[in-house]
């Protein structure tokens, strides 16, 4: 299966103590992250997914955030082309009026035949989910 993950998703598999108290959804965040361990779930993610991900981890847990972002970048990712969805997103994020960085983990997931991006943006779901190819993380079932 092939998954595209927002940051909203990624960021709960860094979470530990208080952080992770406050988190909802782990569970289904961190089957999806077993699931790329033992081959179940492919990750096909957008350039700029790094990046947001670690300026999340810089917030929220800033002593752990280049080992962790580290971790991040070591995983088994399928790296999108840079300019791959572009033109897509930005068509998403115009009629949708929403930013373009959520729009481009879309983009790219309706660009892949099957895959499917998984949110816990629920403000992006609601907007996008009329779309196809994306699934609100706490309902999101690994096949």
């Amino acid at each position: 299966m092939i998954c595209v993950v927002d940051a909203s998703v990624a960021v709960k598999w860094f979470a530990v103590g208080d952080w992770a108290q406050r988190e909802d959804d782990m569970d289904p965040a961190l089957d999806i992250l077993r699931a790329s361990a033992d081959g179940g779930v492919e990750f096909f993610q957008p350039p700029h997914f790094l990046a947001e991900v670690a300026a999340v981890l810089t917030r929220l847990d800033p002593d752990h955030a280049l080992q962790n972002a580290d971790d991040l970048a070591a995983m088994n990712i399928t790296w999108a082309e840079p300019t791959v969805a572009y033109a897509q997103a930005i068509e998403l994020a115009r009629s949708l009026n929403h930013h373009l960085f959520d729009t481009l983990y879309h983009a790219l997931a309706l660009t892949i035949p099957g895959a499917e991006l998984v949110t816990a943006d629920r403000r992006y779901f609601d907007k996008a989910r009329h779309l196809g190819q994306i699934a609100w993380l706490p309902d999101f079932r690994i096949a």
